[in-house]
C-alpha cells in the first residue's frame, strides 16, 4: 500500500513539472461493480421516495396513488391539491359537488378550478376565499391564492360549497345552502381526519367557524341563514335564484 501511495505522489509530481494533460483517468484497486446491487439499492430508494405523503393530504394519497387517479381529475386544471380535495368528497355529502366539478352540472362540461389573486378581478374581491364565475358556457372556481398551502380538507369543503354555483345567477337562498353544505362536509371530513381541526391554517379556521354556527343550530341552516343575511358581501342579492327558491 506505501509502494502504491509514493507512486501515486511521484506521478502527480511529474505531472506538474512536465505539464502533461491531466485529462486521463487512473484507477487503483477499484472494487467490482455489483450492478445487479446498485440497481436493487436505487428500486428501494425510488419506493421510499415515492411513499413520502405531502402533509397537506391525508397518508392515503402517496404519489403512487395521486397518479393513479389525476385523470379522474385533471380535466378540472393542473393542480394536484384540487385532485386530492375532490377525491376526498367521494362518498360524503359532497359527492354531488365533486360530479358538478368534473361536468355534472348545468353546462355539462367540467369547471376549471384554480388559485388566482381575486384582486386582479375587482379590488372588491381581494380577501374573498373562492369565487364562483361563469364565462361564456364556462364555470370557473378561483381559489383565493393565498389559500394554495392550505390542508386539502379545507379545500374539499371549500368546493363543495363553490360547485354548488353553477349559472351566473346568485341569491341569499342560493348561498344558505351552500354555506350549509360546506359546514356538513366539513364536519364530515373531520370524522376521518379529525387531526386537521387544530390547524391554524387561515382555511381550517373558517371552516371551524362554520362548524361552530351549523352545530348551534343543531346541525341545520338556522343560524348560518341569519350569517348570510348580514353578510355585508350579499345585500345586493335577491332572495332566490333558480332552484334555491325555497330555504
Amino acid at each position: 500500500m506505501k509502494k502504491e501511495n509514493i507512486m501515486m505522489k511521484l506521478l502527480l509530481l511529474l505531472i506538474l513539472v512536465l505539464g502533461i494533460n491531466p485529462a486521463f483517468s487512473i484507477t487503483l484497486n477499484k472494487a467490482p461493480t455489483d450492478s445487479s446491487k446498485a440497481k436493487k439499492i436505487t428500486k428501494k430508494n425510488i419506493q421510499v421516495i415515492n411513499e413520502v405523503v405531502n402533509p397537506l393530504y391525508p397518508a392515503k394519497y402517496t404519489p403512487e396513488y395521486i397518479e393513479q387517479i389525476k385523470d379522474d381529475y385533471k380535466v378540472v386544471g393542473k393542480d394536484e391539491v384540487i385532485y386530492v380535495a375532490l377525491d376526498m368528497l367521494k362518498g360524503t355529502n359532497g359527492d354531488f359537488s365533486r360530479n358538478a366539478a368534473l361536468g355534472n352540472n348545468l353546462t355539462a362540461r367540467p369547471m376549471k378550478i384554480e388559485f388566482k389573486n381575486l384582486g386582479q378581478i375587482n379590488q372588491t374581491y381581494t380577501d374573498y376565499d373562492a369565487l364562483g364565475w361563469k364565462k361564456g358556457k364556462n364555470l370557473f372556481i378561483y381559489i383565493n391564492q393565498k389559500h394554495n398551502n392550505s390542508p386539502a380538507i379545507a379545500l374539499a369543503a371549500l368546493l363543495a360549497h363553490e360547485s354548488l354555483h353553477q349559472d351566473e345567477f346568485n341569491s341569499l337562498s342560493e348561498e344558505t345552502y351552500a354555506w350549509t353544505m360546506e359546514a356538513a362536509v366539513w364536519c364530515e371530513l373531520l370524522e376521518l381526519y379529525p387531526d386537521y381541526e387544530l390547524n391554524l391554517d387561515s382555511l381550517v379556521q373558517r371552516e371551524n367557524t362554520l362548524k361552530k354556527i351549523f352545530e348551534r343550530g343543531n346541525c341545520t341552516n338556522k343560524y348560518i341563514k341569519k350569517t348570510v343575511y348580514s353578510n355585508q358581501g350579499y345585500q345586493n342579492l335577491p332572495e332566490t335564484s333558480p332552484g334555491f327558491e325555497d330555504l
